[in-house]
């Protein structure tokens, strides 16, 4: 809406180019503003006339004229539109090709050379990209049109008007509000919202409204309707075989909202109406009877009204340059657009009034509501356009960000009855993703690869037929396939694009498998795609929605949209499937929640140089706010001497953060099933426990350390005995049932001596009972407990109630039974134990003698799995719909027990006491809680900032004597980078 300086941050008024004595609708407008308005229309009354009357009859006449003006073409152009300003004294310049910023330097050069300045428009529907390079391309109105959330168009409304103010351009010609209730529309189709007249109508409102509350004129367009046409006005002359009926309900719907909106321009269409003037080879833009007698005298529109471009072939094809001119004039427009012959149009316009068929009181009515128009675009203050900083201005993050998140609304899932979208409980291993008419780098797949590490294709659409038949005969192996469509075109006549080979191969494909289909790009391709399901509607093909899509895929963002239009009998308009849940951490970038990237940048170099200082091989870094990831990133190599780069998928031995990633979610949920009462002696669940110095341990003591416990047993030392022969006596290579401890490759412990180390903790010393000593051993005995509860071995019943339904596919226990070995990242050289590397044997040596299944060990992971956990606590106990554990349960556990110390029930938190060291950073909140590993690992949620910071390494690599990692605080001085990244 059109502002004058005092109201343009109320938002309580819409102004239009009403009548030449009023100019302002008022939608709730308040009192005490009355004078102030009634102050500023005398004002610009006043300009207005003052201008009129320094302007003679010529002067007059070319205020009537906006010509087009390009910043992409060399100086006989410029001549050119210097020409007509100094000697035919055009009133406008809608700008065409070009760049920002060279536009900009035409710009106030043009408005040097006159001293009324011109009104500047450019035809801008989806960004400044349409015309100009370097600058953001924003979603087509049929993409926006898929949005359920019409405040988010206003936003990009608004966002117009700032960037065109910015380039000094006064009128965007947009919104485009035909309801496109034709498929084979050659010319409007996904220019238009859509087809239902409600939601186009909703739509431009918006698009409006934001446009008009930014400073910048609106242009409804085109009039009276272009969406029911199959010929493109650009290169002929096309007809809307509708009745006049049909035109009033449908076509003339939006025109109306937007008009009783203040509406501030309307653009009128080069169409054969029959229903509403019968005369041969007549545009509407030249009949009267549309312009003056409907959109005038019928609909009462007393804003300013534009021809659509005069060269095209919808008018030019049928009367000369000038001739043209005039018959718009007398049809009842105020501006004529795009004029082929500005001078002879002059010429014929004088000679129209001369005839009598025009009076220079209807002129001097147009124009004053043109210069009305500039005066409300500021132009009776003009300043020039600053050149400084241009590019900058018109690309910054938010701009970038508002265009990301309105590809991201437009999704729009189809045909999901068995909730197949989003991808859950799934192996990873059985999944292919196959993009045709693209390259294996697309921004499609590489999303897909952000959640599981699958196989990928990608095919052009040109492919042959035995490649086709090959990458068939690969896929045939795969459960699910999940196929991208792109380089779709916008041709219906040419079926989009799509080859009957390719529609042969994704059938075939589907024949084998499970397909999940998304298509990139015009939704009427529908058509070919009737018998599949699930489909992913895209609309468009960017970063943005190939990005959006895949994590709609894997559950990482929801989907809202709506199909805008029919494309067959099949998909409907208004057809989606509404995904409110995600299932798994989004990926957004870090501005999005308000974190510096650049800042969140300097985490490279503290890896960087901690691998250089041979800290450890490589590590796994995830930083998630809000619930959404903002990085997740992996360095270096698997292991000291393995060149095999780390990938986020690669699984780590977390060590003792198994403590809260499995032994205390299980305790949790005992707890709130009245299975385990933490005020209760350890010997209310083991009864072997009852003869024992351990008789008087409080579980809540367990969880805290403060159960008097020694810190650990190297119960290994006493299992190597030989004999006399040299032979381990508690240890074979190969299985057996004596021997069926699996404790690493090739090595089995004697299946007896598992009482043989529970003895060793029955036996062990207790003292200082109530002080915080850290120990291991408390989680032997509440592995016993949990395991005595459920009759469920503790691997088995974490995964049921947590890992499987949280869609965990990388935390397990004993890894190898899942994975191949290259995707686990070896620890430690055990040269006295175990004699060899470990790689997906648990590197705590008690917990392999528990065949790799430990209360205080043995869990393997990377960063994205435990990143949910953490996430899913943060929530107050609920992740992706589905609630774990009830807030005031996470509340007890993650509080300090006592002021002595600083430990929760199972989780580890910042040290509050200064002259002890933390394990967290120091700007850590008080609130914070997590765990640190012996292998180079930690997590830590931080309910403060709703922060998750998740670090994965393997510094015993190859030896545990390497303290390097714990030397140079590098997890540490990770997690101070992080906070001085927040945005305060």
């Amino acid at each position: 809406m059109l502002l004058p300086h005092f109201l343009k941050q109320k938002g309580l008024i819409y102004w239009s180019l009403v009548s030449f004595i009023s100019i302002v609708l008022f939608v709730s407008a308040r009192p005490k503003e009355d004078d102030k308005l009634k102050y500023d229309m005398e004002r610009s009354n006043s300009w207005v006339d003052s201008v009129l009357n320094s302007l003679d009859a010529d002067q007059r006449i070319g205020q009537l004229f906006m010509v087009a003006a390009y910043s992409n073409r060399g100086p006989e152009h410029v001549q050119a539109i210097t020409k007509l300003i100094t000697d035919c004294h055009i009133g406008g310049l809608i700008f065409f090709q070009g760049g920002p910023t060279r536009q900009a330097v035409l710009t106030n050069y043009y408005q040097s050379l006159t001293a009324l300045p011109l009104l500047v428009s450019i035809d801008a529907e989806w960004g400044l990209a349409m015309r100009l390079d370097s600058t953001i391309q924003f979603p087509h109105q049929m993409t926006l049109g898929a949005i359920q959330d019409d405040k988010m168009v206003y936003r990009f409304g608004l966002e117009m008007a700032r960037q065109c103010k910015r380039l000094g351009i006064h009128i965007n010609f947009a919104p485009v509000v035909d309801v496109n209730n034709n498929p084979r529309n050659p010319v409007i189709n996904d220019r238009s919202f859509g087809e239902d007249k409600y939601n186009v109508a909703g739509k431009s409102i918006a698009y409006m409204q934001g446009m008009q509350d930014g400073g910048i004129m609106a242009n409804a367009k085109h009039f009276p309707g272009h969406g029911n046409t199959d010929k493109d006005s650009h290169k002929t002359l096309p007809t809307v075989n509708r009745t006049k009926l049909q035109i009033d309900s449908v076509e003339l719907y939006p025109f109306r909202e937007l008009m009783s909106r203040g509406l501030s321009s309307i653009m009128v269409a080069h169409l054969y109406v029959p229903a509403l003037d019968t005369t041969a080879n007549t545009a509407s833009t030249l009949s009267k009877a549309v312009v003056t007698d409907l959109l005038k005298n019928n609909l009462h529109y007393k804003g300013l009204i534009f021809t659509d471009a005069l060269n095209m072939k919808g008018v030019s094809a049928y009367y000369p340059p000038g001739i043209v001119d005039v018959k718009a004039l007398l049809a009842g427009n105020d501006v004529l657009l795009f004029s082929e012959d500005v001078t002879t149009a002059i010429d014929e316009i004088k000679k129209a009034i001369t005839a009598g068929l025009i009076t220079q009181q209807e002129i001097d009515e147009k124009v004053r509501k043109i210069l009305k128009a500039k005066y409300l675009s500021g132009l009776n203050k003009y300043q020039p356009i600053d050149l400084k900083n241009i590019s900058a201005d018109l690309n910054g993050t938010r701009s970038e960000l508002l265009n990301k998140r309105l590809y991201e609304l437009s999704i729009t899932l189809l045909k999901n009855k068995n909730n197949v979208i989003p991808l859950a409980n799934i192996n990873p291993q059985k999944i292919a993703a196959l993009s045709i008419g693209a390259d294996t780098a697309n921004a499609f797949l590489r999303g897909l690869r952000k959640f599981e590490d699958i196989s990928t294709f990608a095919i052009s659409k040109g492919t042959q037929l035995a490649d086709l038949d090959f990458v068939e005969a690969e896929l045939a192996q795969y459960e699910t396939v999940i196929i991208g469509l792109h380089s779709i075109s916008g041709r219906e006549n040419k079926n989009f694009g799509i080859s009957p080979q390719v529609k042969a191969l994704i059938t075939r494909i589907q024949d084998k498998s499970k397909v999940i289909l998304t298509v990139f790009g015009n939704p009427y391709s529908l058509r070919n795609f009737e018998n599949f399901e699930p489909i992913i509607v895209a609309y468009e093909e960017n970063k943005y929605t190939q990005d959006a899509a895949a994590q709609v895929i894997f559950g990482g963002m929801g989907a809202n949209g709506k199909l805008p239009v029919s494309a067959s009998e099949v998909f409907k308009c208004g057809d989606g499937f509404s995904i409110t849940n995600a299932t798994r951490l989004r990926y957004v970038q870090p501005e999005e929640v308000k974190i510096n990237s650049e800042k969140l940048n300097e985490i490279d170099s503290i890896v960087a140089r901690a691998i250089a200082k041979q800290a450890m091989p490589g590590c796994q870094v995830l930083v998630a706010k809000d619930g959404r990831i903002v990085y997740n990133k992996s360095f270096g190599t698997k292991s000291s001497t393995d060149s095999s780069i780390v990938t986020n998928f690669d699984l780590y031995d977390i060590a003792s953060v198994t403590k809260i990633a499995a032994t205390t979610l299980a305790a949790m949920r005992l707890y709130e099933s009245g299975k385990l009462d933490l005020d209760k002696k350890v010997t209310a669940y083991l009864n072997n426990l009852r003869l024992t110095n351990k008789r008087n341990i409080i579980i809540s003591d367990l969880l805290a350390h403060q159960a008097g416990l020694k810190p650990w047993i190297p119960f290994w030392k006493n299992s190597v005995e030989t004999n006399n022969k040299g032979e381990l006596t508690n240890y074979k290579p190969t299985l057996s049932a004596d021997y069926g401890i699996k404790v690493a490759d090739k090595l089995y412990l004697k299946t007896s001596y598992k009482q043989t180390l529970w003895k060793e903790i029955v036996d062990s010393k207790t003292e200082n009972e109530g002080t915080y000593v850290y120990s291991d051993l408390g989680f032997y005995i509440l592995k016993e407990i949990i395991e005595e509860q459920t009759q469920q071995k503790l691997n088995d019943y974490v995964s049921k109630q947590f890992y499987t339904p949280l869609g965990l596919t990388r935390t397990t226990y004993l890894p190898l039974a899942k994975f191949k070995p290259d995707a686990i990242v070896p620890t430690e050289y055990d040269k006295e134990f175990r004699k060899q590397l470990l790689r997906g044997y648990v590197h705590d040596q008690g917990a392999a003698m528990q065949g790799g299944v430990g209360g205080h060990a043995g869990l393997f992971s990377n960063a994205q799995d435990l990143a949910v956990i953490m996430q899913m606590l943060l929530n107050n106990g609920t992740f992706g719909g589905k609630r774990y554990f009830k807030p005031e349960t996470i509340q007890k556990f993650t509080t300090a027990v006592s002021s002595t110390n600083r430990r929760g029930l199972g989780f580890d938190k910042p040290e509050t006491a200064p002259e002890k060291g933390s394990p967290t950073c120091k700007s850590a909140s008080p609130f914070t809680f997590g765990h640190t590993g012996f292998t180079g690992t930690c997590v830590w949620a931080d309910p403060k900032y709703n922060l998750v910071y998740v670090f994965l390494s393997n510094r015993v690599n190859p030896s545990s004597d390497n303290k390097k990692l714990i030397d140079m605080n590098v997890r540490t001085d990770i997690q101070e980078v992080i906070y001085q990244a927040i945005l305060k």
